[in-house]
């Protein structure tokens, strides 16, 4: 048996929804999903494997030079296999998914040129920012919300909560439980009691963190988000999708100083993102993030409570190689995901990068056995060497 497969699907399916349940609460269900890297979501268009015939219908799609398909063989995978995972795909109703090795799609189906709301994904891309600003001196990790006189609206932040760092808001483990822009119910229940945690001695998936940081970034490099990322990554991966015009902030005036920073991105645009990371910052040949950055981010400072050892690190969620869900697939990765739409799976080992959508900007329903189906489907298409 393939190193991927999983040898007791009950087993599987078990550990899978015991994931995916604490995520919903957590608004990422779809975690576990992505931990086995699936990138389910069956899709609506027609689409074929294998890279040159690649066809996705409706019309209309620009070129994109800067993506090459391939024949699933050429990088590992089986054309025969991936079949049934198309065919399961195009009933269980998602919007798009692709899959690449190596920098090279091999699978591909749907709306994966048109741009969706990726909601909490956002906090990779704001990573990767802070990366390549740390690495130029602009942004210090061990700044204190006190030396960058960042407080919020009343109640204002006590001077326990100003002594964490920029390293604790992206580990998010401030201790800073102020009401932030853009949380959802489940986030206010589970937000802990303002000064019940000292700055890095708590986990907590902290939307006040997230948002903070977008507030420290423009203040200490003196840009908008959306156009650093443009100029920073999407020009340099050549995104065709992404413009400056599909980024936009949340304002929450009742609640914070700190807008939430919302993105919208295609899947393709997504997938050279993953790419990017997969290959250790570099793109074509250019260091565009440090491999140290990469390197750092992509590590588990904190284990996330009831996952059965998944981590969190600065703004990427962790699949340990430890964990029940790495030890199921195989290989350690690391993910992030949106409450049940957006799925983006990086696996190093592997060089896999898996994006998947729902359509969450319109009515859709959660299908997580579905979504796990397809993305066992797509995982026991591995070609075993």
């Amino acid at each position: 048996m393939k190193p991927l497969q999983l040898k007791l699907r009950g087993k599987k399916m078990f550990a899978i929804k015991t994931v995916i349940n604490l995520f919903s609460v957590r608004s990422a269900s779809i975690l576990i999903i992505c931990l086995c890297i699936a990138f389910s979501l069956g899709c609506s268009a027609e689409g074929t494997i294998s890279g040159g015939d690649n066809n996705f219908s409706g019309g209309g799609i620009s070129e994109d030079p800067s993506l090459e398909w391939v024949a699933p063989e050429s990088v590992g995978w089986s054309s025969e296999e991936l079949e049934a995972a198309q065919e399961f795909a195009q009933q269980s109703g998602c919007t798009a998914v692709m899959a690449l090795s190596d920098g090279k799609v091999f699978f591909s189906r749907g709306n994966i040129h048109k741009n969706y709301e990726v909601h909490s994904m956002r906090m990779p891309f704001l990573s990767a920012l802070y990366g390549i600003h740390i690495s130029r001196g602009e942004i210090n990790l061990n700044a204190t919300l006190e030396d960058l006189n960042i407080d919020d609206i009343t109640p204002g932040l006590t001077l326990s909560e100003k002594q964490a760092r920029v390293e604790h808001l992206l580990m998010s483990r401030s201790g800073v439980y102020h009401e932030a822009a853009a949380e959802d119910q489940a986030m206010i229940d589970e937000r802990p009691a303002r000064g019940s945690h000292a700055p890095d001695t708590f986990f907590y998936y902290n939307n006040w963190d997230f948002n903070a940081l977008g507030t420290i970034f423009e203040q200490e490099t003196g840009e908008e988000i959306f156009k650093a990322f443009k100029r920073e990554i999407a020009d340099v991966l050549g995104m065709v999708d992404f413009s400056i015009d599909n980024g936009f902030y949340q304002y929450e005036w009742d609640k914070s100083l700190h807008p939430a920073y919302h993105f919208k991105m295609s899947v393709r645009d997504m997938a050279k993102f993953g790419a990017l990371y997969q290959n250790n910052g570099r793109w074509q040949g250019l260091q565009v993030i440090a491999e140290e950055w990469i390197d750092d981010s992509t590590m588990a400072f904190s284990t996330m409570e009831d996952t059965d050892g998944l981590g969190y690190g600065y703004m990427w969620k962790i699949i340990p190689e430890d964990s029940e869900i790495g030890q199921m697939i195989g290989y350690p990765g690391y993910y992030h995901t949106i409450a049940d739409g957006y799925v983006l799976v990086v696996i190093p080992d592997l060089k896999l990068v898996i994006v998947e959508r729902y359509d969450t900007d319109h009515n859709w329903e959660n299908t997580e056995d579905d979504a796990f189906e397809l993305s066992m489907l797509i995982i026991d298409a591995h070609i075993e060497e």
